[in-house]
């Protein structure tokens, strides 16, 4: 019996069919012969003239302001117009190096990819490391260092403190208080200690709002000592996630989900494949790539978890013998994790309470993984204190008058510590407080001092990425706004009145080179800067096992704190992280993977609570945690539990131009006791609407499905019948392209979703921001956008990502509409855009079917956000009136094959990579020469799984995908309940 068509939808409204939708599409995409037939031909001629007309003024913006522009008198050695110089260097993130290489051009960095040699970023580099560059530029930045009410300067400041050094000598540096972030630096943490050494009575805490403590804490009580998990995906055949971020935001992930995609390819593992299980109250990416995905409220995740330990022996029997709603799924999948012991692997996200790490631990440790898919090493971080008491002890004794001096080194705490700790009103009683901050933000406009951090890419430091490895960071301008470094305000602390990043540095390694008998340290100096990394540096494996008693130590009722009721989840932003990245324009406009949410965030709720709550997206609700209200508009989330809600934070920043009108702040509600999971009191509808600017019902495809998927045993059986696509015959003789013809692959079966290509195509190729009102009138200009696709019912959908650029079709429907050829075909198969020609027309884009076309209705570059020494001097900044598109980065390819021609011989396959490919951390992109065999590209469009999209159109386009592929367990039913994603084969009409 053949299995039934899967249908595709991209939003409730379109799943539903109702008749706002249609109308909605009918004002998008009204039909052609309609709007022909109510004049004649003549007046038609006439009106077609005109829109011409009209199209080319349109293109006649206001004059652009003169600048002049003065060359070189004598050329400077090292700087070659028109050519990449690249630095290596680092971006941090919950503490740990992400290794990146910042591109030059003329001596300014305007570029961010990942360094190949970093173990973190293994050449790729997510949407936050690549968008680091706007914030390196950005005008708003601290500028200016303010104290004792007024402006000042450094040498005031360094005065003062050193003053302030003086007086704390006398008694031991009592009352002297250290506020920082998580750090790896093994300089700052030498600091550190000599501070600790000369003021024994001073207290150094950390802070970080999207803390892993539930990590830190059950490590030590899982292994008896202090310890971080690493991770093995390449052994990992099995994989459950308990609302796991192990390829999304946990340390290392750049890294993990190439390894991850790896395993999933079974065209390149000789059919083999590993099966993702997922558990988890809110979307994930992992849960999004899962074969089965299992949502649930958060207070019966242990519970199932604790059913899944007994089912396989590691906890007692009893647990397994209580009644679950989800025993058949749960016993399924202990039975396909048992045959499979050594090659498995657990893992639970930050979010989850020390018990569900300890159940996690003592899986692991049943079924083997401990030394196999997950491996122990030294901390990473230099303390691994829990995060939430370090700052709950500094505001108790902030509270009683004990802090006479604090110091903050970009933390905010102001803005997102915990609610109940009034952190800002206890800082007021402070007598000595100073922020070190990138921004004027929150905290740094309540210390009485505030200093202007440098950005990571303006001093000289160091950090360790998630295994170990020391990252060597080094400048890459000089300070744009005065910024100053963490370890010259340490030095100062330590006596040091002329501190410099540079001799800090050098100087820990030298005494370090010394103790550790490294022979010559110029060389080793100057290696670790080449390639980014300090060789050797990656923590050894610890020889740990768990403690014995391990599951006696799972309370019989462990779970999450809040239990009962409407739930909040309180989770990072995607973009914006815990809400430092809230000035960044390219995150405020980049598309949430699943929301498709842009310059907002939402209260997230699943359709069915919803609908008993009487629930519309846009309602606005006001939510109530005890005492303390939120109003925030709803959005309706397929795929997210029932009864629980969950509130991005980082936004509704109250201290950044761009940020202060972004969303709304869930920081407000949040509590020290229940960090991750609250229970709610009330949740009333107020009756105002909030409009919220999504992508998800932009560029429909007339609604046509794109996604071709099957399963692996179809794919072993044959893989052709997956992809099987009727071909359209043609009267006309096809292109030859006898030298080179450029072509891409995308692997739907490696594609995460998680937006790394999206940013990467605007960093390269200097496409505007537009702001949230043109995104409401659908003018995104992302010329590479991701869409998601939902299929099967609505509150327990299968996700499917989808990248989509120009697809370069070799009968290409926009060139022979274009009345003055902007858009033509070059001799390599390339569909280009000649700016300069282009009058507006939009002919264009009204007959290409996949809509991947832009039009600059406005002059969105000169009113951009990006300062102008960031854009890439190699590509056209576009002007208003002008339709644009993804170019395959024709500035790369160029430039490879002037190279080429010069040294007389052929593009080697691999030379040529285009941003989105380079960025992509799971290589899901592949970009070359079709007409070599023997390359990349060509290889995988011979993959039996390859396909074209609407190929019955007979455009021929030269970008293909790879279907998608899951792996299900037969065992598990194939009819939903309970939440379970439902098997291949059901659609959302059954």
């Amino acid at each position: 019996m053949s299995e039934p068509v899967r249908t595709y939808w991209r939003s409730l409204e379109e799943l539903a069919g109702t008749p706002e939708f249609a109308a909605f599409i009918k004002r998008r995409a009204p039909r052609f012969r309609d709007v022909i037939s109510t004049f004649d031909r003549r007046r038609f001629l006439q009106l077609m003239a005109a829109s011409m007309a009209l199209g080319g003024l349109s293109g006649c913006g206001p004059e652009a302001e003169e600048r002049q522009l003065l060359p070189y008198v004598e050329q400077p050695e090292n700087i070659v117009p028109g050519r990449n110089r690249y630095y290596t260097g680092a971006t941090i993130q919950d503490g740990y190096a992400n290794g990146v290489l910042v591109a030059h051009q003329m001596a300014r960095p305007i570029k961010v990819e990942g360094n190949p040699d970093h173990p973190a970023s293994l050449g790729a580099a997510s949407a936050i490391m690549q968008a680091s560059i706007l914030e390196l530029y950005d005008p708003r930045r601290a500028q200016t260092i303010f104290g004792d009410g007024r402006i000042t300067s450094w040498e005031r400041f360094v005065s003062v403190l050193y003053s302030r050094r003086n007086s704390l000598m006398s008694g031991k540096g009592e009352g002297l208080r250290i506020l920082s972030g998580a750090t790896t630096s093994p300089s700052f943490a030498s600091q550190m200690k000599k501070l600790q050494q000369q003021f024994p009575a001073m207290r150094w805490h950390q802070w970080e709002p999207l803390h892993r403590d539930g990590e830190h804490v059950s490590a030590a009580r899982s292994f008896g000592q202090n310890a971080d998990r690493i991770f093995d995906l390449s052994k990992a055949e099995r994989i459950l996630g308990v609302e796991s971020d192990l390829i999304s935001a946990t340390p290392g992930w750049l890294a993990y989900a190439r390894q991850f995609a790896a395993a999933r390819r079974p065209v390149e593992t000789s059919g083999a494949m590993s099966r993702v299980y997922a558990i988890e109250s809110t979307p994930t990416l992992l849960g999004a790539k899962a074969d089965h995905r299992l949502a649930m409220p958060p207070g019966d995740i242990a519970a199932s978890l604790r059913y899944l330990a007994g089912l396989l022996g590691a906890g007692p029997q009893a647990w397994s013998q209580t009644e679950s709603q989800h025993a058949h799924w749960l016993k399924a999948v202990a039975d396909d994790l048992n045959q499979n012991k050594g090659k498995v692997l657990l893992h639970a996200g930050r979010e989850q309470s020390v018990e569900i790490h300890l159940l996690t631990d003592a899986i692991n440790a049943e079924l083997g993984a401990i030394g196999n898919t997950v491996k122990l090493i030294a901390p990473v971080e230099v303390t691994a204190e829990s995060k939430q008491q370090s700052l709950t002890d500094l505001a108790d004794d902030m509270a009683s008058g004990k802090v006479d001096t604090l110091i903050i080194l970009g933390a905010n705490p102001v803005y997102d510590a915990p609610a109940d700790l009034d952190f800002a009103a206890r800082l007021h009683h402070v007598p000595f407080s100073a922020s070190l901050a990138l921004y004027d933000d929150e905290t740094a406009v309540a210390c009485k001092w505030r200093i202007p951090a440098a950005h990571v890419f303006e001093t000289w430091s160091d950090a360790r990425a998630f295994d170990g490895t020391i990252t060597m960071m080094q400048p890459q301008v000089r300070p744009l706004y005065s910024g100053h470094a963490a370890q010259e305000v340490m030095a100062v602390l330590l006596g040091d009145t002329s501190p410099d990043s540079y001799r800090l540095l050098r100087d820990y390694w030298q005494q370090r080179a010394q103790q550790e008998s490294r022979g010559d340290f110029e060389p080793f100096w100057h290696n670790s800067f080449r390639d980014g990394v300090v060789a050797g540096t990656a923590e050894p494996a610890l020889a740990l096992k768990p403690v014995a008693d391990l599951a006696a130590q799972i309370p019989a009722n462990a779970g999450n704190s809040a239990q009962g009721g409407l739930q909040v989840l309180f989770r990072p932003d995607e973009g914006l992280w815990d809400g430092r990245h809230a000035n960044n324009p390219w995150l405020l406009e980049m598309a949430r993977a699943f929301t498709r949410l842009t310059w907002d965030n939402a209260a997230l709720i699943a359709p069915a609570t919803a609908k008993r709550l009487h629930l519309n997206t846009h309602d606005m609700v006001e939510i109530a945690i005890d005492q303390i209200k939120l109003k925030v508009p709803v959005f309706i989330l397929p795929g997210q539990a029932t009864d629980c809600i969950t509130l991005p934070l980082g936004w509704g920043r109250a201290a950044h131009e761009l940020g202060v009108s972004s969303g709304f702040n869930a920081y407000t509600i949040r509590r020290s006791a229940h960090s991750w999971t609250a229970t709610i009191t009330s949740i009333v509808k107020t009756g105002e609407a909030y409009k919220l600017a999504t992508t998800q019902n932009q560029d429909r495809v007339l609604g046509r499905d794109l996604i071709r998927e099957g399963d692996l045993a179809q794919f072993n059986s044959d893989a052709r019948t997956i992809v099987t696509e009727k071909k359209a015959e043609s009267l006309y003789q096809p292109f030859e392209y006898p030298d080179r013809a450029w072509a891409m692959t995308v692997d739907l079966n490696s594609c995460i979703g998680c937006q790394a290509c999206t940013i990467a195509c605007q960093a390269e190729n200097n496409v505007p921001i537009v702001g949230k009102d043109q995104v409401l009138a659908g003018r995104v200009m992302h010329w590479l956008r991701v869409d998601r696709y939902y299929s099967g019912p609505a509150d327990a959908p299968d996700t499917a990502f989808e990248p989509m650029p120009c697809m370069h079709c070799e009968q290409a429907p926009c060139e022979v509409v274009c009345p003055v050829h902007a858009t033509v075909h070059d001799h390599e198969g390339l569909n280009l855009m000649v700016y300069n020609r282009c009058v507006g027309t939009r002919f264009c884009s009204n007959n290409c079917p996949y809509k991947v076309r832009r039009f600059n209705f406005f002059g969105y570059a000169e009113e951009n956000e990006r300062a102008a020494e960031s854009w890439n001097p190699e590509v056209t900044v576009r002007g208003r009136g002008v339709m644009e598109k993804c170019t395959y980065c024709i500035q790369r390819i160029r430039t490879v094959q002037i190279d080429a021609e010069k040294e007389n011989r052929k593009i080697a396959d691999g030379e040529v990579i285009t941003a989105c490919q380079q960025s992509c951390p799971t290589q899901a992109i592949v970009f070359g020469d079709r007409n070599d065999r023997g390359s990349a590209v060509a290889s995988r469009k011979a993959w039996p799984i390859d396909y074209v999209l609407l190929e019955e159109l007979n455009t021929r386009p030269r970008t293909s995908y790879s279907a998608l592929i899951r792996n299900p367990n037969p065992a598990i039913s194939q009819t939903s309940g309970s939440g379970e994603t439902r098997g291949h084969g059901d659609n959302a009409d059954e």
